[in-house]
């Protein structure tokens, strides 16, 4: 860093610390953080390459916003706190500022909910800024004499009983890194809306600096981590146990048993796949037989799955072998298709990888409603599968948003929860999610808006919308359990504003995502209203053609609620949706920190049968936000 630029900093610094002290402004939810926008002179990749001088001059009015939104906000939502401190990291370390990033790395640590988070967090970037103190050169693309060192003595201290899966899953992603890989996802992401507005949000900078810290430095250490983290394995390894299977319930055959309707309201399932456990509608249409389904733009259309294009059926059976590598390195394990994967990754350039990247997000969509379909059918003889088809939008960018897009979306969300009332549907999985948020990037993405501010405006009058109409259609059927998950971003549901899980509604219910152990999964989000957790980490099931794959995130978690209400349903068809809430959380088994409900199919059957438990409406707490929560 030039001698002038170090002023700058210092300058700005100065200026902060001696500004008058006023009452912080309250940031209650993740619409509450100020709008900013950064004007960019060529594309992703130009940010990528550009000298890190020069990117330090870009990046000059970044840091400032940042430091005085941390100085003028009290953020209370610790993920978002997080997110901006690991902004101001990235930029004192491509400053060289060694001295407050490591203060910025234990303040990031303190703000962790995680046990294991909590002591991993920033590891690489503490190892970094430790060899620099110790004498190393700071040169851009090389990793520093010493990090190696540095780095080991910190992981070597950590306990493997809290760190070890992390662990695992460092080394298996440590082999995917490349600069290609980086600069591919992020052009994919930020890409559509830096050609349209020529500009970036503070969202899309903390990304680009995330990108530039991730080529710079730790892809430039790939290979000294994995020395470090292979050797920390082979040192301690001992596979977690496995608390999932020993509380499973199956239903026999044999036993008396009511047939249940259940929907997956989804991407579609493959029906052919469910033989003897599907819901069929004698009097409807043929192409209606197992369920409805909706086209991109929220009208009526016929299919039990997305479509996909010609040549997305032709690599559909590459595209399983993926979504199995992908599995595998999630999972943290080394397989034959994991290594494969890692191989054809480090192959590509930005470009490739950018497509890849999006025709992943196809077939993960297209083969998102059988996953879970497959979940919640297991073991249950009586179960009967209905879908209601959404077609996920793969387009890059997204549609923008109109009014007449979201009166058809609210529509379809009526018409869909009519479709299950009429249909005696008892219990519907919803494992998707929306938020303010999305309407931001896709009105970005698309050029809409004269601002980020007014972008800001627009997207919460189109969220509304669909908040609104969403909540009215579930409320609308007090009879039938909805099922939904809390999100797979490390943050809380209601700071976020996440629809449908930051609703409270008597027939509703929010799963979170634990590992095969029961520890929170790295992705999995949290909130009041989360009242029960279920396994969400590689969890195996069925895809579209019959193969099995083992994904990850909340949307594997939900639909094993789902599972449990319809074994309770099949065994006392007469239960209410909040006698079913009631016997799923009453079953469940509390963490000492009381953050996780861990399921327990066994013990929520054994309560039904015995009848011990109250069956009486759980308290739901309240939320800072009333008008999202509980209207």
């Amino acid at each position: 860093m030039t001698r002038y630029l170090a002023t700058l900093l210092f300058l700005a610094s100065a200026a902060l610390a001696s500004a008058q002290t006023a009452p912080k402004k309250t940031v209650a939810t993740e619409a509450d953080l100020p709008r900013f926008s950064y004007p960019v002179d060529g594309d992703i990749q130009h940010l990528l390459d550009m000298p890190t001088e020069g990117f330090l001059s870009f990046a000059l009015p970044i840091r400032t916003d940042i430091d005085n939104t941390l100085r003028d906000y009290e953020i209370q939502d610790h993920a978002a706190h997080r997110k901006l401190l690991q902004a101001r990291l990235d930029l004192e370390l491509l400053s060289g500022e060694n001295g407050p990033a490591l203060e910025t790395i234990q303040q990031i640590r303190a703000l962790e909910d995680k046990s294991w988070a909590k002591l991993t967090g920033a590891l690489h970037e503490e190892a970094i800024v430790r060899a620099r103190l110790g004498g190393a050169d700071s040169v851009s693309g090389r990793c520093p004499v010493g990090y190696q060192a540095a780095y080991e003595k910190s992981v070597q201290a950590l306990p493997w009983p809290i760190v070890g899966d992390f662990m695992k899953q460092e080394k298996s992603f440590a082999g995917l890194m490349s600069k290609p890989f980086f600069a591919g996802v992020a052009d994919s992401e930020l890409g559509p809306a830096t050609a349209k507005e020529h500009a970036l949000s503070l969202a899309g900078a903390e990304r680009i600096l995330e990108a530039r810290v991730m080529i710079e430095y730790v892809v430039a250490c790939k290979q000294q981590t994995l020395d470090v983290v292979t050797a920390y394995i082979k040192m301690h390894d001992v596979a977690k146990p496995d608390i999932w299977p020993a509380r499973e319930a199956i239903l026999p055959p044999t036993e008396k048993l009511t047939p249940v309707n259940i929907g997956i309201w989804d991407s579609g399932f493959d029906t052919t796949l469910f033989p003897g456990k599907l819901f069929a509608d004698t009097e409807g249409e043929p192409a209606d037989r197992h369920g409805i389904a909706f086209d991109v733009f929220c009208h009526r259309t016929h299919g039990e799955l997305i479509p996909l294009s010609p040549q997305e059926l032709k690599d559909y059976p590459q595209f399983v072998t993926t979504m199995q590598a992908i599995g595998d390195i999630q999972s943290g394990i080394d397989t034959p298709a994991s290594s494969a994967l890692k191989q054809k990754v480090a192959a590509m350039t930005p470009q490739q990888m950018h497509s890849f990247y999006d025709e992943v997000g196809v077939i993960d969509g297209y083969a998102h409603g059988t996953h879970v379909a497959g979940i919640a059918a297991r073991g249950n003889p009586a179960i009967r599968l209905a879908y209601v088809r959404m077609t996920y939008d793969n387009g890059n960018p997204h549609m923008p948003p109109t009014e007449q897009l979201l009166k058809d979306e609210i529509a379809s969300y009526a018409e869909s929860v009519q479709w299950f009332r009429d249909h005696h549907i008892r219990v519907v999985n919803m494992s998707w999610w929306d938020t303010p948020a999305t309407y931001e990037k896709d009105l970005a993405d698309n050029g809409i808006g004269k601002d980020d501010a007014e972008r800001k405006q627009l997207a919460r009058h189109y969220f509304n919308i669909e908040r609104d109409g969403l909540y009215a259609a579930l409320k609308s059927a007090p009879e039938i359990l909805f099922v939904t998950i809390a999100g797979n971003n490390n943050a809380s549901n209601a700071f976020q504003e996440v629809i449908p899980s930051s609703f409270v509604l008597p027939n509703l219910i929010v799963a979170g995502a634990l590992d095969q152990a029961g520890d929170e999964t790295g992705f999995t989000s949290y909130g009041d209203n989360v009242l029960v957790h279920a396994d969400g980490q590689a969890v195996e099931s069925v895809v579209p053609g019959g193969a099995t794959v083992k994904m990850s995130g909340t949307s594997m978690a939900a639909p094993q609620v789902t599972n449990l209400a319809a074994k309770l349903l099949a065994i006392d068809p007469k239960l209410s949706p909040s006698q079913l809430i009631t016997l799923i959380r009453d079953g469940s088994d509390a963490s000492d920190d009381g953050r996780r409900h861990l399921m327990n199919p066994k013990r929520s059957i054994e309560l039904l049968e015995s009848g011990k438990t109250t069956l009486s409406n759980i308290p739901i707490p309240g939320n800072p936000k009333p008008q999202l929560m509980t209207r």
